[in-house]
């Protein structure tokens, strides 16, 4: 699963682009950011800049604190808000983030790099330099920007991410900013622009990170100065040591098991003492809480905040402040938490009731037996990698592992989801970028996953093979996303791997040395493999198994069921909540050609249908 928080997207210059900003007259661009120059004023060419604000956003409230060089545009963000700290900079060579926990961790996955030079850019302005600072710039033209006369230019830095900027054809003033992050198309507003320190300065600033106005952020200018440059190491990795979990009594590692349902790895946790609880672990995530361990645990909920995940749908939430999370023989410890609805009952068939994920995995080497149902995590100062299998170096894509392999012959990047139920989902860029849909005609179009952001739809295909690093999994199942929406509209990697496809393996993360480990388990697990022979989508329900999707022509359109009917009986047994995975993976493992017979409720009448099972790709 993805989680909004603090994830990246790409963007390239097309031809048209570049084409037309080739075309574009020469005095047109001097003579918009000459003006804008002349109405800013006399900002030093060297030094450094601090810029304090008032912040508000996601129910909180606070300052920010936000540090530049004058010449190069490297950076430093720092964020106090109530229960949030966090933290990003750039020092002209890597970008990095400060989560809630207090990790510090480099961010070169992604556009995080693109970004993060464009950023510099527009914080050096230099595009007020005769060569525009190695940049194309293009006048798109005269619009009207919310009742403003503007000047529209279209920028891309060298080696950063295009942006659009507007400019107050009046005041000459930079009136907004718009660039893709993420999967979001997200902007700044700059207004009350009024002189420090002899500058002309926004002292308004809205923050939109695509999510709608729920998501918005607002800074007011509280202080500006300009001083001497600062060195380098302002701007860089803080290179502090993770606190926040410990393993008990001294231990230098812990093992606990784990059940695996729906392909999700849940194990056991207690908050303040109070539990258990069931937690999912999922490396694509953070810690989350459901609001009913917020009342269980005597939680203090604060703030709000959107939520976005593989689904096209968001959700909210807020924060609280967590002193322990005990699993096994581990405690995290003094953590700010997420708090949302992570998965409801009738899509699990259990209930969830937290989440861990970055957060750990950030501070211990952890190993996952999907063989032997197993979670160990180690101290890492004390861990061999000797035998932990095929080593495969990543980086971090915000607060995600991305590998680098291949889709079939094609050069790709993965991100490593153990919180998705699948094997590999396909991202909708990388679809129409390689022609899947007509290299691969045979699949069938059906609900793969059901999340955060609700139901997850795609052509599930097989494929002939992937590779992660050096390892190749053939025939593995994918599906072909269609998202126009979501993680999976995402340019900025080709597919996400998931435990639908991680279960044949004992894998192993090393968060702090970016590396991961595969140690293929013998033999494989039976299921392995297996894609959905009936073309159902079922979730828990009052009574049984609610269809919640059929794929069009399926075994199960052919014996007449539809969206909306509880299936009652399945293979004879009774339709379970607590089952509903035993459940998934019948009609997936049973083999092409098996008749199950189900009782099937529908609006009027309960009928006994028979489902012959085949092979949908």
């Amino acid at each position: 699963m993805r989680s909004i928080l603090w994830m990246v997207l790409v963007c390239t210059v097309s031809a048209a682009a570049c084409s037309a900003a080739e075309s574009t007259p020469v005095s047109q661009v001097d003579a918009i950011l000459s003006a804008n120059r002349l109405a800013v004023g006399a900002v030093p060419e060297r030094g450094s800049a601090v810029y304090r604000y008032d912040y508000s956003g996601d129910g909180l409230t606070g300052l920010q604190t936000d540090t530049e060089d004058l010449a190069t545009g490297a950076f430093l963000e720092q964020l106090d808000a109530g229960v949030r700290h966090t933290a990003g900079g750039y020092d002209g060579h890597t970008p990095w983030m400060r989560d809630m926990s207090g990790a510090n961790t480099p961010q070169e996955g992604g556009d995080r790099v693109r970004v993060a030079i464009s950023a510099a850019y527009r914080n050096a302005h230099l595009w007020w330099r005769g060569d525009r600072g190695g940049a194309q710039v293009e006048v798109v033209g005269r619009e009207n920007l919310e009742g403003t006369p503007t000047d529209h230019l279209r920028v891309q830095p060298h080696g950063g991410v295009r942006f659009e900027a507007w400019f107050d054809a009046r005041t000459h003033l930079l009136r907004q900013i718009a660039e893709p992050q993420l999967f979001f198309s997200t902007r700044r507003v700059f207004s009350d622009y009024r002189r420090e320190a002899g500058v002309m300065l926004a002292h308004r600033v809205l923050i939109d990170s695509g999510t709608g106005k729920e998501g918005y952020e607002r800074l007011s200018l509280r202080s500006a100065s300009f001083g001497a440059e600062r060195p380098s190491a302002t701007f860089a990795c803080p290179r502090t040591p993770l606190t926040g979990v410990t393993l008990i009594n001294g231990a230098t590692s812990t093992s606990v098991p784990f059940r695996l349902l729906n392909n999700h790895i849940y194990l056991e946790a207690r908050v303040n003492g109070t539990g258990p609880y069931t937690f999912i672990v999922d490396t694509g995530g953070h810690t989350l809480l459901s609001s009913s361990v917020v009342s269980k645990a005597r939680l203090s909920l604060t703030g709000k905040a959107p939520e976005s995940g593989a689904g096209e749908k968001q959700s909210s939430g807020g924060y609280a402040p967590v002193h322990s999370i005990s699993i096994g023989g581990l405690e995290m410890h003094d953590q700010t938490v997420f708090i949302t609805e992570i998965y409801s009952p009738d899509i699990e068939g259990i209930q969830v009731d937290g989440m861990v994920g970055f957060e750990l995995f950030r501070r211990l080497v952890v190993q996952i037996d999907y063989g032997r149902q197993r979670l160990t995590f180690t101290d890492p100062a004390h861990y061999p990698p000797t035998a932990a299998g095929v080593p495969i170096p990543f980086v971090f894509y915000d607060h995600v592992p991305l590998v680098r392999g291949q889709i079939d012959s094609d050069p790709a990047l993965f991100d490593i989801d153990t919180g998705s139920r699948s094997a590999i989902d396909v991202t909708s860029p990388t679809v129409a970028r390689l022609s899947l849909r007509s290299r691969y005609s045979k699949g069938v179009r059906a609900v793969t996953g059901w999340g955060v952001g609700g139901p997850t739809k795609a052509y599930v295909v097989r494929l002939q093979q992937i590779r992660l690093g050096p390892v190749t999994i053939a025939a593995p199942v994918a599906g072909l996303s269609e998202s126009a929406h979501g993680s999976f509209s995402d340019p900025n990697f080709d597919g996400n791997i998931g435990s639908g496809l991680l279960e044949q393996f004992v894998v192993t993360f090393d968060y702090g040395h970016q590396m991961m480990y595969l140690q293929p388990i013998e033999p494989r697990p039976p299921d392995t493999g297996d894609f959905d022979r009936s073309g159902l989508w079922i979730n828990a329900a009052h009574g049984g198994y609610e269809v919640t999707s059929v794929a069009e022509a399926s075994p199960a359109a052919q014996a007449g069921l539809v969206v909306g009917d509880v299936i009652m009986e399945l293979d004879g047994q009774p339709a379970a909540a607590q089952h509903l995975s035993d459940a998934r993976q019948l009609l997936r493992t049973r083999p092409a050609g098996t008749k199950v017979p189900m009782l099937v409720k529908g609006k009027t009448t309960t009928r006994r249908v028979i489902v012959t099972l085949r092979d949908l790709i």
